[in-house]
């Protein structure tokens, strides 16, 4: 005997499998917000569901602010897990716009009810790895450096964050390719993600190419800002591209994230070791450890045989390996020598990083064994907890090493 067929039941096809709420709301639950990239449902973004007896789907979705730019992406994502529900014979996507109380709730929600200014990966508990992307002076391919690192990491299944900290001299977003700001939710701001890693930057707030004309204690403040109000989520690395030199931001850097380390760019040339150097025995000072030297623009491989081109000398990077190690009293090694190779500058210009458009060159391979080395190594102690007491000694349950 077949089951009664209600008047809401008509244009359904006699036998065809009728959607259900519960159906459509599990299909709702893969959709991951793309800044957040939490499901929509568990932040409270889907506000109705409708099935209609015709097999056709309402969705009405709450964004977090009305100019949104991941609008168009939040409505196919949405229409595309609905229409994989069995019955399903259309759908369609109302976008409405969160109360500010929602907003606030969404807010408290991400936070996990900690207050807004507290720096998640300075906490005892955090197994993030954070990395600050260091040189004595410009010019040494950092940025490239940091932005490649951070695209092969992203590549082999992390989860990475890029804080670009160089206020002045920002060009983290154009290597990324990213051309619109951040979206805010109540205090919170929502990094746009590029290739698969979240980015944050100055450039992202300042018109056009307006400079930024700080002073120190505003550097500070926003560096902390950037570390504090940004959601980055459960990241597995956060690199900074520091800018050149050991001034106000690879102090407060220290200061602010204790368990920060350092990797060294240098090129082979003498004036650039040098200062190479000078960034690297700040550690020193501020109790940091250095996890290593990358040799940029190491040698050009000849276009025409195998030879190597020394243009800025040779051995600069295994030499301030060396100073640092003898400096610093641990190990510091030489993680990898970067040929040089103009499409690494063209892909910076053009927003498509190296390891993304030719993955197989050797500037691609030396970029993803530092991506590699950095990206599955334990997280340094320093800063940490290691929960001893005078009358105990170590406890029972040692730190946690990511």
């Amino acid at each position: 005997m077949s089951a009664p067929t209600s008047s809401s039941d008509a244009g359904v096809l006699p036998g065809s499998a009728q959607p259900t709420q519960e159906a459509v709301q599990a299909a709702l639950a893969t959709v991951l917000d793309p800044e957040i990239g939490k499901p929509i449902t568990e932040l409270d973004m889907v506000e109705a569901i409708q099935v209609r007896g015709d097999g056709s789907v309402d969705v009405v979705v709450l964004l977090t602010v009305s100019g949104c730019p991941m609008r168009d992406e939040i409505t196919n994502r949405v229409d595309r897990a609905v229409r994989g529900v069995a019955g399903v014979t259309d759908v369609r996507v109302v976008l409405s716009v969160m109360s500010d109380a929602q907003r606030s709730g969404l807010h408290e929600k991400l936070r996990g009810g900690t207050p807004t200014r507290v720096i998640p990966f300075a906490q005892p508990g955090s197994l993030t790895r954070v990395y600050g992307v260091a040189s004595g002076k410009g010019g040494v391919g950092k940025s490239s450096v940091t932005v490649n690192v951070a695209v092969a990491m992203a590549q082999s299944g992390l989860k990475v964050g890029v804080l670009d900290a160089d206020i002045y001299g920002h060009s983290v977003p154009r290597m990324f390719g990213i051309d619109r700001g951040p979206t805010q939710v109540d205090k919170m701001i929502m990094p746009p993600q590029a290739h698969g890693v979240k980015v944050i930057s100055t450039g992202m707030f300042t018109r056009g190419n307006a400079p930024v004309t700080w002073r120190g204690p505003m550097l500070h403040r926003a560096l902390e800002q950037f570390l504090s109000d940004v959601f980055w989520g459960d990241l597995d690395v956060l690199l900074l591209d520091l800018p050149p030199g050991t001034g106000d931001i690879a102090i407060s850097l220290a200061q602010l994230v204790p368990s920060s380390e350092l990797l060294v760019v240098t090129t082979p040339q003498v004036a650039a070791t040098e200062v190479a150097e000078r960034a690297g025995t700040i550690a020193a000072q501020t109790r940091q450890n250095v996890v290593g030297v990358l040799e940029n623009m190491a040698y050009l491989p000849c276009p025409h045989c195998d030879e190597r081109i020394d243009l800025f000398g040779a051995g600069g990077g295994a030499a301030v390996a060396e100073r640092l190690t003898t400096v610093l009293g641990h190990d510091v090694p030489l993680l990898a020598q970067i040929p040089l190779d103009v499409r690494l500058r063209e892909g910076g210009d053009a927003g498509v990083p190296l390891v993304v458009s030719d993955p197989d060159c050797e500037a691609s391979k030396q970029l993803r064994t530092v991506a590699d080395r950095l990206g599955h190594r334990s997280r340094g102690l320093a800063g940490r907890s290691l929960n001893l007491s005078p009358s105990r000694g170590l406890a029972a349950t040692p730190p946690h090493a990511h």
